[in-house]
């Protein structure tokens, strides 16, 4: 596999698990990995948040680690890079309204670069645009706007992925084993 140039586009509250483990792992096998966040320089740090499964209703929160930015969000062009990873956790929430986010994940799939997105990932997707068509994975309460947006939701079990195209879509960090598994695949094309 030779090294790829990849956008990691995060913010505060970002899930610990999904922005660390796909950083280190793609670092690990070669590639160059730009994590960046809106309003943000290289060298800055976001919020991580752990969230976890442990027979409630819903996943629960705890704090996580501060994780260090590689590149200031205003000199990212997205032309540069090959593929984009979007991890989940709250972040998305807010990084969805950003218009220069939205206009770089579109870019991803206009020129049909690989993407992988995991948990709440799904919500940037959404709001990009980008989902019409398209079989996409998430964390389960994301179904509605996978659906809204034009997306076929895929129920998978949380340590599944699902590809479709260029893009890669998994439910939670309990998926990374697939998930990074299929990205490599997209990677090495």
């Amino acid at each position: 596999m030779s090294g790829k140039k990849i956008l990691m586009i995060t913010g505060d509250f970002t899930e610990d698990y999904e922005t660390m483990v796909p950083f280190q792992a793609l670092m690990a096998v070669g590639h160059t990995v730009d994590a960046v966040c809106p309003d943000k320089k290289a060298g800055d740090t976001v919020a991580t948040a752990i969230h976890d499964f442990e027979g409630d209703q819903t996943y629960t929160e705890k704090p996580g680690h501060r994780f260090a930015l590689t590149a200031d969000f205003d000199s990212v062009d997205p032309a540069s890079y090959d593929a984009l990873v979007v991890p989940g956790g709250r972040a998305p929430e807010y990084l969805r309204l950003n218009d220069q986010v939205l206009k770089m994940v579109k870019h991803f799939f206009d020129t049909e670069k690989p993407v992988a997105a995991i948990c709440h990932g799904a919500q940037i997707l959404a709001a990009a645009g980008v989902l019409k068509g398209r079989k996409c994975s998430a964390y389960p309460a994301c179904q509605p706007e996978v659906e809204l947006a034009g997306g076929s939701f895929a129920t998978i079990e949380v340590d599944q992925a699902v590809t479709d195209a260029n893009l890669v879509t998994a439910p939670a960090w309990p998926a990374h084993p697939a998930w990074l598994a299929q990205f490599f695949k997209l990677l090495d094309r």
